[in-house]
């Protein structure tokens, strides 16, 4: 197949952005990758193939013009530049002007440059928990939510979700339609997870010991980022081939990760480099939820002096503690999608990433 295809890519200099313009460089229908950011990864500059060109267009999601022009000639969108704020902590006007405005200019912008395929990164956090921290298991794409939204993420990134769900179907000013999906992410562990890092060093300093506050029948899911960024490039290929199958779906990101404990996936992957780590004590919710209320506590009362980062609110302890995992094989049946990697290769390339990463914090 010649290679005739351009593909932008919002965020494109992102977690998961990166990993998608990687593998749509290797795709054979692919002449072009453009890489939509208001900063630019220091590693693009090797990702070159010798038939395939990458572009890099400095820009912001909330500058409508600047969407306009980069999406001039054009022929698919995937949409995953976000504001993530998994803590709680934004604003939500900024929130929602990137997350929600952000989504709508790159609608807009399509529309206005015949860009018929807008394949958009949600997340799971669009669904729930809900403010009650109801649990939900094996729920999949036809589950419907109840309550409000635990996090102002994901109630931006729902809001986003909605923008381009329904806009399918919407028609150019030459009367073609205009076809979107998206894809929600669950928790996602790979290369360049800081997290992973920093969990790693916390046991470290704890007697090797994984402390864990999610209790023992709380449950999520786990997907490795390059399954993630793979099911994201399969499906904006059939978008294109199956508009009518993809047109206006929703699909959950899955993989084989067989774990679905945070702790338990955390354990397996640093016994991997370090065998002396080991799973330490359950640190309860109530002890939990008062060191969290006396931290924020002494966040208000020094703000007006000093400025502390908080490392856990109570929303995100309620998201913790509560099971909240999807089961589903929808994108396989609608778009052939079978995991790129299995879960060995993920746990290799992750913990390959994490060996070096640990090698060059000692150095420095």
């Amino acid at each position: 197949m010649a290679k005739e295809l351009v593909y932008l890519v919002t965020g494109g200099s992102g977690f998961i952005g990166e990993r998608i313009v990687q593998l749509l460089l290797k795709q054979d229908y692919v002449k072009e990758v453009i890489i939509f950011d208001i900063y630019e990864n220091e590693s693009i500059k090797h990702w070159h193939t010798a038939s395939a060109t990458i572009t890099f267009i400095k820009g912001d999601i909330t500058n409508f013009n600047q969407i306009l022009a980069a999406v001039k000639g054009v022929h698919v969108v995937i949409h995953t530049a976000a504001l993530v704020d998994y803590l709680d902590i934004c604003p939500l006007k900024k929130l929602e002007a990137i997350n929600v405005e952000g989504t709508e200019h790159v609608l807009n912008a399509c529309w206005a440059m015949e860009v018929r395929y807008i394949l958009y990164t949600s997340s799971v956090s669009a669904a729930g928990p809900n403010t009650n921290s109801h649990p939900m298991a094996r729920f999949t794409e036809e589950t419907i939510s109840e309550g409000e939204l635990l996090l102002s993420y994901g109630k931006t990134k729902a809001r986003a979700e909605q923008l381009i769900l329904l806009a399918n179907g919407r028609q150019t000013s030459k009367g073609d339609k205009i076809v979107t999906c998206a894809i929600r992410a669950s928790t996602i562990y790979g290369e360049k997870v800081q997290h992973l890092l920093d969990s790693y060093q916390s046991a470290k300093s704890k007697n090797n010991q994984i402390n864990y506050i999610e209790p023992e029948n709380a449950e999520k899911n786990y997907t490795y980022v390059g399954n993630v960024a793979w099911m994201h490039v399969l499906a904006a290929r059939q978008m294109q081939l199956n508009p009518e199958r993809l047109g206006g779906q929703m699909y959950y990101a899955y993989d084989n990760t067989p774990f679905k404990k945070s702790v338990k996936l955390t354990h397996e992957l640093f016994t991997e480099i370090d065998p002396s780590i080991q799973i330490g004590a359950h640190i309860p919710y109530w002890k939990m939820w008062l060191i969290v209320s006396f931290y924020n506590l002494m966040r208000f009362l020094v703000r007006p002096f000093w400025h502390l980062k908080p490392f856990m609110t109570l929303p995100i302890l309620k998201l913790i503690t509560t099971t909240f995992y999807h089961e589903t094989d929808k994108a396989s049946r609608h778009f052939g999608y079978r995991p790129l990697y299995t879960w060995v290769e993920s746990k290799h390339l992750t913990c390959k990433w994490l060996k070096h990463a640990i090698h060059s914090q000692q150095k420095n």
